[in-house]
């Protein structure tokens, strides 16, 4: 019976039950080491972020021959050059736009509400207990958005205070770019051959799709944002840089971002002109068409090769588990994950076929 699969895969099962029992109940052991993890969580994660999207060009400076260190200087000065045209010329404009379109939602709720109440009323095939729900929503609409304005303030004042604790990226940043190519070798050098070999295979693919997810992701993301801003200029929406630079914050989160990103570019369509909204869904639909068929395949391409259904269930657990948080690194963890199960399986197959020859 010992030797029975489905023995091992029960006493399997109990191990793993009784490990994560047991790490339970010596959590307090690993506190302090959470306290460090969160503590450089935000400049390595930072870090990590800006590492990989000036990585490509550090490489191509020094296929150019500049030295190391000089390229590492010219990648601060452009991104010193792109925060000054950001708080110069685009962080004014969107700043302002957000307020007009703070001060503006008690009126885009009661013209809602008054919109609402007209359809209401002379609709009178509708069932009294939908009519309910209509009243409750249109009563209660302009707490509603004022609610969710609340948050977006509170989200924007709490990414301000972030400001301050973004002072170490730029040395995470300049380490990884000098010495990230080495890491791999320091750790190889304390493994065996064939162990180390196994290792700087597992670390290619788990770092070829980090640099796929986010260099691509950011990338789709500044796209959509760009294509939304022109379309958005074009048809006179208010709130054009606003909507389209939320937008293009949405777009990082996969698959659902973007519905969410056009939400409040239809209310303010709505608000303005009904035909405008129709635009907005026109537009809408054009961008993300362009994104799915000409950029994503070009820059992400089948790196992730993740199934939508499997990307929807992952953004529902990890959004109710940590928030918004969950739903930005949700994608990108399962990816890593999935590498390492497929690498470790892909050499069980491997011992396998040699085990039988």
């Amino acid at each position: 019976m010992v030797q029975k699969k489905w023995f091992q895969a029960i006493v399997t099962a109990i191990l793993l039950a009784l490990l994560i029992l047991l790490l339970h109940q010596i959590q307090f052991f690993f506190d302090p080491v959470m306290t460090y993890i969160g503590a450089i969580a935000l400049p390595l994660i930072g870090g990590g972020i800006l590492f990989y999207l000036s990585r490509p060009l550090l490489k191509l400076l020094e296929h150019y021959k500049v030295p190391r260190i000089l390229g590492i200087v010219i990648i601060f000065l452009l991104f010193i050059v792109l925060g000054y045209i950001i708080t110069q010329f685009i962080a004014p404009v969107a700043q302002e736009q957000f307020t007009r379109l703070v001060d503006n939602i008690p009126d885009m709720a009661e013209m809602i509400g008054e919109g609402v109440t007209y359809w209401q009323q002379n609709q009178d095939i509708i069932p009294s207990q939908f009519n309910a729900t209509i009243d409750n929503v249109a009563n209660n609409l302009e707490s509603y958005l004022q609610d969710a304005s609340t948050v977006v303030i509170n989200v924007v004042s709490q990414l301000i205070s972030f400001v301050f604790a973004l002072v170490l990226i730029p040395f995470f940043l300049f380490f990884m770019l000098k010495d990230g190519d080495k890491l791999i070798p320091f750790i190889r050098q304390f493994l065996g051959r064939k162990a180390g070999k196994s290792f700087a295979k597992l670390a290619h693919d788990i770092d070829h799709t980090l640099h796929s997810f986010i260099l691509g992701q950011l990338t789709v993301s500044i796209v959509v944002g760009l294509l939304l801003l022109v379309g958005y200029l074009i048809i006179d929406l208010p709130y054009a840089l606003t909507l389209s630079l939320f937008a293009m914050v949405m777009n990082v989160i996969p698959f659902v971002g973007p519905f969410l990103a056009v939400v409040p570019a239809i209310l303010v369509g709505l608000f303005e002109d009904p035909i405008l909204a129709v635009w907005v869904a026109v537009i809408t639909i054009i961008a993300q068409q362009l994104e799915g068929n000409f950029v994503s395949p070009n820059v992400m391409g089948k790196a992730l090769s993740i199934h939508p259904l499997t990307i929807i269930t992952l953004i529902l657990a990890a959004g109710s588990l940590a928030g918004f948080l969950g739903l930005l690194f949700a994608i990108p963890t399962y990816a890593v994950i999935k590498t390492i199960v497929r690498h470790f399986y892909q050499e069980w197959l491997e011992r396998r076929t040699a085990d039988h020859r």
